[in-house]
């Protein structure tokens, strides 16, 4: 595992989005985004840079995971990304010295999964606050799409839970002193104490064991600067 950081050069990233999002790459991801596939890295820089963290959808209770990974699903949609499954079919062949074709062996089907984003030669999941299990699905498949030419590289879209944990904690407490005192309840409508949900420490991990062989893989989390700025609102 190559783990890179061409998403700092600005002539691959604008510095803008930079600073919205924390970034992990391997094998230069968004370097070779630019390069092999510039519609869809045009696609995937517009849309981080106009996402924005809107408290009232994200401290939503029972619809953290769906709201946020459906909103920026549906700003991939309308670009063109489709909802995808990846089979692998393998098929060998028996040839001779004289590479004369002696046998075709049975193929082999490998099922994939839907991919929550698929366009051109990259793959694209928003994993937000799902289970951390599903890391493990993501990435396995990535390599195997990569190693059997199906894709040039992968994306990965999640959360820094530990950044946004301090900051929901801070919107949340501003809310509460707006209600009066009989009305008011500390604890966060959403839950950010969890460590084993999708967010950029545990593809961290993950990543860093070098899963993905020499699949160029870019992650990108939202952290406190991907906030709008506004406070949380009931209504």
């Amino acid at each position: 595992m190559f783990e890179t950081r061409t998403y700092d050069d600005p002539i691959v990233l604008n510095p803008a989005i930079r600073q919205r999002w924390e970034f992990l790459e391997t094998s230069s991801a968004a370097a070779v985004l630019r390069s092999v596939c510039p519609n869809e890295w045009n696609d995937i820089t517009q849309i981080l840079g106009a996402f924005v963290l809107d408290p009232c959808r994200w401290l939503k209770k029972g619809g953290n995971r769906g709201d946020i990974a459906q909103e920026i699903d549906g700003m991939f949609s309308a670009r063109g990304w489709k909802e995808t499954r990846v089979d692998l079919v393998t098929q060998g062949v028996l040839l001779s010295k004289t590479l004369q074709i002696i046998e075709h062996l049975p193929p082999v089907k490998q099922e994939g999964y839907l991919v929550d984003n698929f366009k051109g030669r990259v793959a694209l999941d928003v994993e937000w606050n799902a289970k951390d299990g599903n890391l493990d699905r993501d990435l396995s498949a990535y390599r195997a799409w990569h190693e059997a030419g199906v894709i040039s590289a992968a994306v990965l879209i999640t959360q820094d839970r530990l950044a946004l944990k301090g900051l929901a904690e801070r919107i949340w407490k501003d809310y509460q002193d707006t209600l009066p005192a009989e009305q008011r309840n500390s604890k966060l409508p959403i839950d950010l104490n969890t460590s084993t949900t999708t967010n950029l420490e545990k593809a961290a991990l993950r990543v860093r064991r070098g899963v993905m062989g020499t699949c160029p893989l870019l992650i990108a989390a939202a952290t406190q600067n991907t906030w709008n700025g506004q406070p949380y609102s009931a209504f």
